[in-house]
């Protein structure tokens, strides 16, 4: 694995001149998200805050902006609160355990940064170690959900965890299920440890891990399109939400009572978040002073100049959104 690992692994940037920040850095971007999507983040992370004492200063509108399109935000403002504390420290910690005990560090991450940045002997099983070991033994347990499944199998890692360089033997296992032990269409035939899988001898490789179907949760949302004097009216969530907290996206289309009956259709849009599929419908609706008095009593609702948009945090697909929908609304006004 080591020397499969050595001679085929991805350049990746937090790879290139290794260091504890850019581990840490790394890995909070990579939670739940896709290595080609993080990489551009990173890059204008490390160029905007090199190291912790940097980031420390940073205030949360500035990070959480920087963050934008990645989702999931409460992982900057973690970032930042544990740059604060790593600042403020004598010396960084060094093991899985301590890093437990820090802002958004969940024993995946904590077995990450202890691993590849300080040398701990202590396995990372995530979704891509899972299906390799899953593969390897043709387990034929049925897993509720990927944390029933990391679970499962964190002995086995433990076991198979390489004392003498812990950090490499880590990526290895996650490089191989990320780019060889794929969900589809494994490419068996270049796997260095193709004579030692149970999953390939049989030739159902791609029937592992048994996962139990997810509930997903289909909701549909009116969203509404509304400039008045070059500003467009957005709605911000409250710091205390669940999700999306103190972003910005166009509000529900209810806050227009009655009036919202005139809307004219824009678009559909698609999304996910968690386990909700998301469809929402955008429309346009004119001004009027009787509009505009309803509105003003609502608290959350704010008209956001068109040219200052890119310095407002909103959620990543209503970024991407607004651009098309402006040019819809102006074709049918």
């Amino acid at each position: 694995m080591l020397a499969w690992f050595l001679a085929h692994q991805r350049k990746l940037p937090w790879r290139e001149r290794p260091s504890l920040y850019k581990t840490v850095v790394s890995e909070f971007m990579l939670q739940q998200t896709q290595v080609d999507t993080v990489l551009p983040y990173f890059a204008h992370w490390m160029q905007r805050w090199p190291d912790f004492t940097a980031l420390a200063t940073a205030e949360t509108n500035e990070v959480v902006h920087a963050w934008e399109g990645l989702g999931y935000y409460n992982r900057a403002r973690n970032l930042l609160r544990l740059a604060i504390q790593v600042a403020a420290m004598h010396e960084p910690p060094r093991t899985a355990a301590a890093w437990l005990a820090m802002p958004g560090v969940g024993p995946y991450t904590a077995a990450a940064i202890a691993s590849l940045a300080c040398g701990e002997n202590i396995a990372v099983v995530d979704g891509n170690v899972v299906r390799v070991l899953a593969r390897l033994t043709a387990d034929v347990r049925v897993f509720k959900s990927n944390g029933d499944a990391v679970k499962a199998f964190g002995g086995l890692a433990q076991a198979l965890a390489n004392p003498a360089n812990p950090g490499d033997h880590n990526q290895a296992m996650m490089e191989l299920g990320a780019t060889i032990c794929r969900p589809r269409k494994p490419l068996c035939i270049t796997c260095p440890v193709l004579e030692f899988c149970a999953a390939s001898a049989c030739g159902t490789e791609e029937d592992f891990p048994h996962m139990a179907p997810r509930n997903m949760q289909r909701l549909a949302l009116s969203r509404l399109w509304l400039v008045h004097d070059g500003r467009l009216l957005l709605q911000r969530h409250a710091d205390s939400a669940r999700r999306l907290q103190g972003l910005h996206e166009l509000p529900l289309l209810e806050i227009a009572g009655k009036a919202g009956q005139d809307a004219t259709l824009l678009a559909r849009k698609r999304r996910a978040i968690s386990n909700q599929q998301l469809e929402e419908s955008c429309y346009r609706l004119d001004w009027t002073p009787a509009l505009g008095t309803r509105i003003a009593t609502a608290n959350d609702l704010h008209w956001i100049p068109l040219a200052e948009l890119p310095s407002v945090t909103l959620s990543g697909p209503h970024r991407k959104w607004i651009p098309s929908l402006a040019s819809f609304a102006e074709n049918s006004g």
